[in-house]
């Protein structure tokens, strides 16, 4: 794992690079996630950070809630998630992580889940085919053989009906082609998994060269001058 933000998935559209070639893309909304907790090998055997995105009601959030939130500053967040990994290992409790750490280019990895689609049989769930469609076949759509009688009872791993979709799933190697700083977006080539306005997590890819920890003063000292001179 790697450095990483979450975000909402907003739709599809496309672009035109700068070659002329028209690219679809994914939007993908990324508030500025607030840095609730950081892990430690000492204390708990590995180093990670601990994310919040989207604030929520207070009167959503328990008073344990509220306590862990306070340490760090922030408002109740919907969503927390750990990010493991050293390269974000300098960021400190209450610090804002933006789209900013990811550049135009890079390489990431996409965790969403995925649409969920109920129970379906096993032509839409697993591909398989039907059979004739005539009358009298008595098989078009059913599931086909359960196997040997020899064991007397259905093998594990066999494709039956069941329910679909509504799984964990991260598509990997997906390039970014745009980094939006002005309204938190990022725009990445190709299709992401879930739905609309469904939480997703944009991670470097796991398949490139590591990189070394990044210096929270690059993405943060920004922000508190662009303040400073907004309030002159």
């Amino acid at each position: 794992m790697a450095k990483g933000i979450l975000g909402t998935k907003i739709g599809m559209t496309q672009i035109f690079n700068e070659e002329g070639k028209l690219v679809p893309v994914t939007i993908v909304s990324c508030e500025p996630n607030v840095v609730l907790q950081k892990k430690t090998i000492e204390n708990d055997g590995y180093e990670a950070i601990q994310l919040g995105f989207k604030d929520k009601r207070a009167n959503l959030a328990n008073k344990p809630e509220m306590g862990h939130f306070a340490k760090a500053d922030s408002n109740p967040k919907r969503y927390v998630k750990e990010i493991a990994g050293q390269e974000l290992s300098n960021f400190e409790v209450g610090q804002e992580i933006k789209v900013n750490i990811f550049e135009e280019g890079e390489v990431v990895d996409v965790t969403g889940t995925s649409k969920g689609k109920g129970f379906q049989g096993v032509i839409k769930r697993h591909n398989q085919s039907r059979g004739p469609m005539s009358h009298g076949s008595r098989y078009h759509r059913g599931p086909g053989s359960m196997g040997p009688i020899d064991p007397n009872h259905v093998r594990k791993g066999k494709k039956l009906p069941g329910h679909m979709g509504a799984e964990t799933v991260t598509i990997q190697n997906l390039e970014i082609v745009k980094v939006d700083e002005e309204r938190n977006l990022l725009l990445i080539k190709g299709n992401v998994p879930g739905p609309k306005r469904g939480l997703v997590v944009v991670k470097r890819a796991v398949k490139t060269p590591g990189i070394e920890p990044l210096d929270p003063k690059q993405y943060t000292t920004q922000q508190n001058n662009s303040s400073e001179e907004s309030a002159e």
